[in-house]
């Protein structure tokens, strides 16, 4: 992988709707100033009114923001069922080597070259970013770009 040059004010936001209805959700994100929100879940379908893909691209694109979905960064369904048994550890290997893939490595090079200059956010379900997938796609991000990763509170 090869480092991209980044203004280190950057900064790589995430989110968890878990806890949120859209309309704060989509406040959150307005103030937070994003300009692409990023869906980074496998499967990006919910049973959280307004937040499957094609009602959250929807409402995200009429607050004035874009709306990526990348599937490749998403947690696999293995380390999906392992978060959800409580067994983090097993969580944390599964999608560790799922990162290390070259068709991972690469959505992430590619999504920092997508996104170049843009303040973008990272989504998915889970609320607390500690032991969630998001944060360990933003730590990759961060490690490519040079920029921080803040994690907003919904």
């Amino acid at each position: 992988m090869r480092d991209l040059v980044a203004d280190p004010s950057t900064v790589i936001h995430t989110v968890g709707y878990e806890k949120s209805d859209l309309p704060g959700y989509l406040d959150r994100l307005t103030e937070a100033g994003i300009d692409v929100l990023v869906d980074v879940r496998e499967r990006p379908q919910s049973r959280k009114p307004g937040f499957s893909k094609k009602k959250l691209q929807e409402a995200v694109e009429a607050a004035g923001m874009r709306y990526l979905h990348v599937q490749q960064l998403g947690d696999p369904k293995t380390g999906r069922d392992a978060a959800r048994s409580g067994n983090h550890d097993l969580f944390l290997r599964i999608f560790n080597a799922h990162m290390a893939l070259p068709e991972t490595l690469e959505a992430v090079e590619n999504l920092a070259d997508q996104t170049s200059g843009l303040r973008i956010c990272l989504t998915c379900f889970e609320r607390d970013h500690r032991c969630c997938h998001r944060s360990i796609v933003a730590e990759h991000l961060s490690r490519l770009t040079g920029a921080s990763v803040h994690h907003i509170e919904v």
